[in-house]
């Protein structure tokens, strides 16, 4: 009878352990997971990986949901959009196979790149081409099968004249980087010299191709160095398979490879005794340069005051260091295009060595405005700028001879978009590319990231308007004029903030910079009074959209004011009387019209913190755009007025 006891005990225990068990199995079965859920936006990729850069999280409502991905290339730009899914059913018509892991490993499947998870929000990160010990472990993994690699970012300049003399290193000097358009392509430059004249390309290209009649054997290198083409004299190549590799180009006897850095390359004793004496040369070459570049930058910080003709070319690289020449660019005045307070704009004709022209725009200082064209060249030097919505920069001169500085940039021949609108009656697509690429610029002046993820010192405009944004020949927007524009950096302090004054174009001014009341310990207030004027300038391209079915005459924001009206007069309507230009009743005849009025009208709210960020209207547009309701329902075409 006590071993049956004990026995029953037991049994008892045994059940209520497994009933235990079942209990805690099931209620591990029935907890859903917290997933990442954003629409399409773009991500930032770095080395192997992408964060996908989205703020919304989500609890899944099933209990079998994980957290899935799905990334591709728009023009250029890495999209990824994130979201909880049922393992059990097609994600664009792929079923997934490899979703337990606890990383979102990216795979190719029938032409899409996708992955999946289980874990809190594990699609916030993605990796590509990277393998997890369980994806080792398990040989049938379709990303054993199918390994996804990011294609390169290289320097794409194709033929461009240089001053590089092909000894020691040299820069590029390309301002262009281009994703590179396959995998398997890699970074290339060629140097070579013609009639006297020294010029180098850059470019993406296929290592299983011929390049210039060579083919590459040194793509896997992390360096770019230069070997001699077999049978020319004043020939060189070099590829590289690293982010940009082919801007620093090395330039040695063409056998022995320069490595910037000792644990890359394993030099055997021999070579490296035949190395460290160009390496020591090269290092007091590169400490001389350094000493004559701050000696510049010394005398660059005041305006010159003797009138000697000795002449400067000054051109940004992308570590932010100058490159100086003695010989002004053969740039010819056409005409005028544009007349502001602090200089005028001329089209003019760059002359190449080759003796063709290439049409560029001359934003010509005088002596007594040094202050606001080192401002505006400041800005523009900064490598990470660069953006296909933010007007490309070309060099900076000081033209002793005239008195004058010049800012030479890209020539949009289709004018500013004040000047389009007023011509231009535009349909849903065009009103798309203006208004979603005018909010991808601001969002990046605003950014301390790259698309990228590389970091990068955030910028106000502070003179934002329809008349200091360019329009391309894409019909896509590209800002400029910088004049007024603010580095948001860590050395930047409250008092230089103060001093920098009540700045802008009255018509477009925020109710706090109006009343000079803006925080200055928060540098996000001038961010916020940035996006203020970009609503206006944002409804003015709505005000010319033909899906609305009610076109009126162009007319800028508070049309009804006189022509420039003062800070004053637009104190009373914009603070007393809080108003901003109407939005028509048929504005809702169109729905993403009436989605996009409804997000101007938060970026123009009152109150600073109430107003959406750059970044957000920027997702809010991808968001309109890509809505089945409104695909297919706009006009795409653009009529002169």
């Amino acid at each position: 009878m006590e071993r049956f006891g004990s026995v029953g005990f037991g049994s008892v225990l045994l059940v209520c352990l497994m009933m235990s068990g079942a209990s805690v199995l099931l209620h591990s079965a029935n907890e859903h997971s917290q997933c990442k859920s954003c629409d399409p936006q773009p991500a930032a990729c770095v080395s192997n990986e992408c964060i996908s850069n989205c703020s919304v999280s989500r609890v899944c409502p099933n209990p079998q949901d994980v957290c899935a991905a799905v990334w591709w290339r728009d023009a250029g730009m890495v999209t990824v959009e994130t979201m909880c899914h049922d393992p059990t059913q097609a994600l664009r018509g792929v079923m997934l196979q490899d979703y337990s892991g606890p990383e979102c490993v990216l795979s190719i499947r029938q032409s899409l790149r996708l992955c999946a998870c289980t874990g809190h929000e594990c699609n916030e990160r993605l990796l590509l081409n990277t393998h997890t010990e369980e994806n080792k472990r398990d040989t049938s993994s379709s990303l054993e099968k199918n390994p996804f690699k990011l294609p390169q970012l290289c320097k794409f300049c194709d033929i461009e004249s240089t001053m590089c003399n092909a000894t020691g290193v040299c820069e590029s000097s390309c301002k262009v980087s281009s994703i590179c358009e396959k995998p398997e392509q890699v970074c290339v430059s060629s140097w070579r010299r013609s009639e006297g004249s020294a010029f180098i390309e850059t470019v993406c290209h296929d290592p299983a191709l011929a390049f210039r009649g060579q083919f590459l054997k040194d793509f896997n290198s992390s360096v770019c160095v230069m070997k001699r083409v077999k049978g020319a004299e004043d020939e060189f190549i070099c590829s590289c398979n690293k982010e940009e590799c082919n801007d620093q180009l090395y330039f040695t006897d063409g056998t022995v490879p320069v490595s910037p850095r000792c644990d890359e390359t394993k030099l055997p004793p021999l070579l490296l005794v035949c190395v460290v004496p160009s390496v020591v040369l090269l290092v007091s070459l590169v400490s001389l340069l350094y000493f004559y570049w701050v000696c510049r930058q010394q005398k660059l910080k005041a305006p010159a005051t003797t009138d000697s003709e000795s002449r400067t070319i000054i051109i940004m690289d992308d570590d932010n260091s100058l490159n100086h020449n003695l010989e002004l660019l053969p740039i010819q005045l056409d005409s005028s295009v544009g007349k502001g307070r602090f200089a005028e704009v001329f089209r003019a004709r760059l002359k190449h060595a080759s003796q063709s022209f290439q049409t560029v725009a001359v934003k010509i200082f005088s002596y007594d405005e040094y202050a606001s064209w080192k401002t505006e060249w400041e800005i523009y030097s900064d490598a990470e700028l660069r953006h296909e919505n933010v007007l490309q920069f070309l060099t900076a001169e000081d033209r002793k001879a005239s008195r004058q500085y010049w800012l030479i940039t890209a020539y949009q021949e289709r004018g500013n978009l004040q000047e389009f609108l007023s011509q231009h009656v535009i349909g849903w697509d065009d009103l798309c590319r203006l208004a979603g690429s005018l909010a991808r610029g601001v969002a990046h002046l605003h950014s301390d990231r790259t698309l990228c993820g590389r970091a990068k010192v955030a910028v106000v405009h502070r003179d934002l308007k329809s008349a200091n944004v360019l329009v391309k020949s894409d019909l896509t927007c590209c800002l400029c004029d910088f004049g007024l524009s603010l580095r948001l950096d860590n050395y930047t302090s409250p008092e230089e903030l103060a001093n920098s004054g009540q700045v802008g174009t009255a018509r477009y001014m925020a109710p706090e910079v109006l009343e000079s009341r803006m925080d200055l310990e928060n540098i996000e207030s001038f961010k916020q009074a940035d996006v203020y004027s970009m609503a206006l300038v944002l409804w003015e391209i709505v005000s010319r959209c033909s899906a609305t079915g009610d076109v009126r005459e162009y007319e800028p924001p508070f049309g009804k004011l006189k022509e420039h009206p003062c800070v004053e007069s637009m104190k009373d309507d914009v603070i007393r009387d809080r108003l901003r230009p109407e939005i028509p009743a048929s504005w809702s005849n169109h729905m993403g019209v009436h989605l996009l009025s409804s997000t101007i009208e938060e970026c123009w709210d009152h109150d600073p913190e109430a107003r959406l960020t750059a970044q957000c209207v920027v997702e809010r547009f991808s968001g309109i755009i890509n809505s089945d309701i409104i695909k297919g329902t706009g006009d795409s075409g653009s009529d002169d007025k």
